[in-house]
């Protein structure tokens, strides 16, 4: 496997570690709607995005699902896992083809005892990570329905881009986006009309454009 710029694991090792992760990584290549690791599965090892999204979900009461990040280039996944009982606690399902670097937990112990600035880097990110599960059970609390649809819209635009119509580049089915908000479809729909009819966003089937971004940001302080 050769060094990818968008590896975290490539960027943060010692470039004397680099032949270690040549041998003990594996590169895998995923399809669209293929499923990296389940929900209570042993935790296996970490995977290392190159290119694509992957979304992070849990179940949510006996049907629901909701979607907790979107994991994209340069992105860590089954970190989740490392702690006392080896399992992880979400499931990981590819939103597009893409690619990621696959290493062993052991392989993954022993390449942090060697590369501190690996181990800083992951310290970091478990920091944001835990920032970014206390903002969201704070918005999940508090923030109304229209707030966590309109963050949830924003996020969406900045991780995914733009397409050349300036819609957002996503293929994110509405259901998705109602997970990822933390509400039904019902109501995303409900919302999404009234919002193209006020002209906020322009919806076309799946496709998403949003008009009026600064009436959005104002749904979110206004929550």
């Amino acid at each position: 496997m050769t060094h990818h710029p968008n590896c975290f694991l490539c960027r943060h090792s010692l470039p004397a570690w680099s032949g270690a992760i040549e041998t003990n990584a594996e590169l895998i290549r995923f399809k669209k709607g293929q499923v990296l690791f389940r929900e209570g599965d042993p935790a296996m090892g970490f995977f290392f995005i190159h290119e694509g999204k992957v979304k992070v979900h849990k179940q949510w009461g006996d049907e629901k699902d909701l979607i907790i990040k979107i994991a994209a280039e340069g992105n860590v996944l089954g970190h989740r896992g490392i702690g006392v009982n080896q399992c992880y606690p979400v499931t990981a399902t590819a939103l597009e083809a893409g690619s990621a670097c696959f290493i062993t937990t052991a392989f993954f112990r022993t390449t942090l005892q060697v590369n501190s600035e690996l181990s800083y880097q992951m310290m970091m990110l478990y920091a944001h990570e835990l920032q970014a599960a206390e903002h969201s059970m704070r918005n999940m609390a508090h923030m109304d329905v229209k707030g966590r649809i309109a963050e949830a819209l924003l996020k969406l635009q900045e991780i995914f881009g733009l397409d050349e119509a300036g819609h957002i580049n996503s293929s994110m089915t509405k259901q998705e986006i109602a997970s990822y908000a933390g509400t039904t479809y019902e109501t995303l729909f409900k919302v999404l009309n009234e919002w193209a009819q006020d002209k906020v966003l322009e919806v076309s089937g799946k496709h998403i454009r949003i008009r009026k971004e600064k009436q959005l940001r104002a749904y979110i302080r206004h929550s």
